[in-house]
């Protein structure tokens, strides 16, 4: 008895593998978009979510070692290279020491260090949120192409229906059935894109707020001499 169900489940004339067998060019072309943009998502997901712990990491360390330093030239160098935080304070020390020349003497030091800082700032920002457009699309477009695909393989299981000349239950369900496969299929991609999109866009908020409160007290002590931050004032800033 139970040699008969494993042969039924093995000969079982529906299912994704008979899908892609039997589909044609549009149905394999439609099962390969969808595994693409499953795989780039998990991959967007997997990546960013890696990103943004490394941007909370370096946000604890500014915060416990930067602004405890000596100086801004000591305090860089006690992030790592690469570091995002770096980035931004690099540029700002870059922007008060070249204050010279035709086109800069015209511009006060302040709104020269504002531009420079808010140009380092706009960067990191879109470089956390690279690839969460193709996560919304995804989630909105996945349906769809599912869809389009039962819709072609209904069509094509009537086609065949209607040449056999047969309507009888077991040739209509199964092929409509196996059809409906690439419905689910597409939902089974949109429903992780979304949740991941909205997912990171929360995280992302949180780790923007602190890019900017850096860059914020970064600009604010270059020019005055203090950081915004009260929370901190105990601790004595680093000098230029």
């Amino acid at each position: 008895m139970q040699a008969e169900v494993v042969n039924a489940a093995v000969e079982n004339p529906y299912g994704i593998v008979a899908l892609w067998n039997t589909g044609g060019i549009i149905t394999q072309s439609t099962l390969c978009i969808l595994g693409f943009m499953s795989f780039y998502s998990w991959f967007i997901i997997f990546t960013k979510l890696w990103d943004q712990r490394n941007m909370n990491k370096s946000a604890k360390v500014v915060q416990q070692k930067f602004w405890t330093a000596p100086s801004i030239k000591d305090g860089v160098e006690l992030l790592k290279k690469g570091d995002d935080f770096r980035y931004i304070a690099e540029d700002g020390l870059r922007a008060a020491s070249h204050h010279d020349g035709r086109l800069t003497d015209r511009i006060d030091l302040h709104e020269w260090i504002t531009m420079a800082l808010q140009r380092a700032t706009d960067r990191v920002n879109g470089k956390l949120s690279s690839g969460l457009a193709f996560l919304a699309t995804v989630g909105s477009t996945a349906p769809f192409i599912g869809l389009f695909g039962t819709v072609v393989g209904i069509l094509r299981a009537l086609i065949a229906i209607g040449v056999s000349g047969q309507a009888s239950i077991d040739r209509v369900a199964g092929p409509v059935g196996e059809a409906l496969i690439m419905t689910a299929l597409g939902l089974v991609v949109a429903v992780p894109a979304v949740l991941g999109y909205n997912w990171l866009l929360r995280r992302n908020k949180t780790i923007q707020d602190s890019v900017r409160n850096f860059a914020g007290d970064l600009h604010a002590y270059m020019v005055s001499g203090s950081r915004i931050d009260s929370s901190v004032a105990a601790v004595a800033p680093p000098r230029k």
